[in-house]
């Protein structure tokens, strides 16, 4: 069986760079999740991005399903970026490990369009909760394995208000999207407003 998480962090430093700082959080009866901070000093200012390792380990396997298959179903990781300065965003590091655990633990399948929710904060004084995992391909290019085994596509996280996250139940989750791009919000702000939805 072919070791993929070498391969994940590899594809990881590639585009994102070597990272600065990393974690790792084991929740019990669950392979350990690491999580990668990347530094990237742009123009604007610093971005900070913190990549999950180890969610791609394994298969996400349909709840419905009555046998998980070791090999066959799709491979995810989440990437969440931040501008950096702003807040204490080094605290995600464990909501975004849960995050990253909620297949193995919870049997959920994380794809394009999905709401998280960890129930608190995402970091001290944060306005979210809740994240929108977005479209793969952007930021990091999705990770081809050898067949029969699903790529490993590395998720954007964008963080959502409450009402955001309200509003996207009914609406979904394009339309939330659109909005946001309408008013120009800016989605690495870690202590940004929600976007007007009225």
């Amino acid at each position: 069986m072919v070791d993929v998480l070498p391969l994940v962090e590899a594809r990881l430093r590639t585009a994102l760079g070597e990272p600065d700082a990393r974690a790792a959080v084991t929740f019990l009866g669950t392979d350990r999740i690491e999580v990668l901070r990347f530094r990237d000093d742009s123009p604007e200012g610093v971005v900070l991005r913190y990549a999950t390792l180890g969610m791609s380990a394994q298969p996400m396997t349909d709840p419905a399903a009555m046998l998980a298959d070791p090999v066959k179903g799709p491979r995810a990781e989440l990437v969440l970026s931040v501008r950096g300065g702003l807040a204490d965003t080094d605290k995600v590091l464990r909501p975004l490990a849960v995050l990253a655990a909620s297949p193995q633990v919870e049997g959920v399948v994380v794809a394009p369009g999905a709401s998280l929710d960890v129930g608190e904060p995402l970091w001290p004084g944060a306005p979210f909760s809740s994240v929108l995992a977005a479209e793969p391909g952007g930021l990091v290019e999705d990770l081809e394995l050898d067949a029969p085994l699903d790529p490993v596509r590395f998720l954007p996280l964008l963080p959502m208000t409450p009402n955001e996250a309200a509003w996207k139940r009914v609406h979904g989750a394009q339309a939330l999207q659109e909005r946001w791009l309408a008013n120009g919000t800016d989605l690495r702000d870690p202590s940004r407003r929600s976007v007007p939805l009225d």
